[in-house]
């Protein structure tokens, strides 16, 4: 069920707040512009009363293999990170680089260049944004893995850092094993959603809808991989019905899809959607994340439609090479937290469709634990085939 329009930033859009990065939605060149479609149909034994890999509330569970490998992995790279600690004094001593691994304009790179400016007093030195797009990502991301470990090189993804090792067999950097995390720096969540000009006003108009249509209803989400795929996926696989996913190979195209009624459904990021929802040219069905939108108040969560633990997130964090000094990793997560925590930061993030979570190295870790194994087990259980 693969389709050219991959994408490891559902909310990157060209010409938006969204590149155009590549062949996914994050990573792919607008070029590849025409969607193209491919049929799911109801999984053989769908289980839709298996509890889902997102709890809503982000309690910790009781870490089994392979999850409490993963785990393991991650937190025991923190204290390594303390060995060479002369590397850390005199640092900075030159710019910084930010690789950004999608094209200029979108919201990672928005989010970077906010950090950036903020960086850069902080730290006493200029703070630079270098967009590596392509490959959902992979490329900016396995560039940065490979850098020198000396605090100079930081890299800034989405989701798509952690979606990206179920997706493709060898996407050229292990998330947990090349990388230190410093701190999350936003996330928002997905948005089920229905031209203006459809009869679909609900969610649950939607499923009945899906049910009765031969065959399945058309469904665009920002690329194969994109946290609003799986979140479609997911859906269909719970309630057991069938959709034709149609991947896009941006959210900005995703987009214009269903503002032009070419396709009735799909899901983006809010932060892709947004203004549409705001201006009344797309309807927004339900949220993914724990609670409501602030200025969105009338939009139900997935929660409270029944689906107790439904809740995904397109999320973006700040990581360095794995090896990087201890020091330097907490001096940048000081400064980052300060940055991406004033109140004009969150201010405009909220605004944007993101909530700020600056909460630090080992918050990061367990979230990237936690998400590896959940995202390779919902794309194993939706047929998503490796590239």
């Amino acid at each position: 069920m693969r389709g050219k329009g991959h994408a490891g930033n559902p909310c990157e859009a060209p010409g938006h707040a969204g590149p155009d990065p590549g062949r996914r939605e994050a990573g792919r060149n607008a070029a590849a512009a025409g969607p193209l479609r491919h049929r799911t149909k109801p999984a053989l034994d769908p289980a839709p009363r298996r509890a889902a890999p997102f709890p809503e509330d982000g309690r910790k569970r009781e870490m089994t293999s392979p999850r409490a490998g993963l785990a393991r992995r991650a937190l025991l790279a923190l204290p390594a990170l303390i060995a060479a600690p002369a590397r850390a004094q005199g640092w900075p001593s030159r710019p910084l680089r930010i690789v950004v691994p999608f094209g200029p304009g979108g919201p990672t790179d928005v989010v970077a260049r906010i950090l950036a400016n903020g960086l850069s007093p902080a730290l006493g030195q200029p703070v630079v944004i270098e967009n590596r797009g392509g490959a959902g990502g992979n490329i900016g991301t396995a560039l940065a893995a490979r850098a020198a470990p000396d605090g100079y090189t930081l890299l800034v993804p989405s989701t798509g850092f952690v979606v990206n090792a179920s997706l493709f067999r060898n996407p050229g950097y292990d998330p947990i094993r090349d990388f230190a995390p410093v701190t999350e720096l936003g996330a928002s969540p997905d948005v089920f959603l229905a031209g203006a000009a459809s009869s679909i006003r609900s969610l649950d108009e939607l499923i009945a809808r899906a049910g009765a249509t031969a065959g399945g209803m058309h469904f665009a989400n920002p690329g194969t991989g994109s946290t609003p795929h799986l979140a479609g996926e997911r859906l269909r696989i719970l309630r057991q019905f069938s959709l034709v996913q149609v991947p896009h190979s941006s959210a900005a195209l995703c987009v214009q899809a269903l503002l032009a009624g070419n396709t009735e459904i799909g899901a983006t990021a809010l932060a892709s959607s947004h203004a549409q929802i705001k201006a009344g040219t797309l309807r927004a069905l339900a949220l993914t994340g724990p609670e409501r939108w602030f200025d969105l108040p009338e939009v139900p969560t997935m929660r409270e439609l029944g689906f107790a633990d439904f809740v995904t997130e397109t999320f973006l964090s700040l990581h360095v090479p794995a090896g990087t000094p201890h020091g330097i990793i907490e001096r940048l997560a000081s400064a980052s937290t300060a940055v991406m925590g004033a109140a004009e930061t969150r201010a405009r993030m909220r605004n944007a469709g993101f909530i700020v979570r600056p909460d630090g190295p080992e918050a990061l870790a367990n979230r990237v634990a936690r998400e590896v194994p959940a995202w390779r087990e919902l794309i194993a259980q939706a047929g998503i085939a490796q590239e």
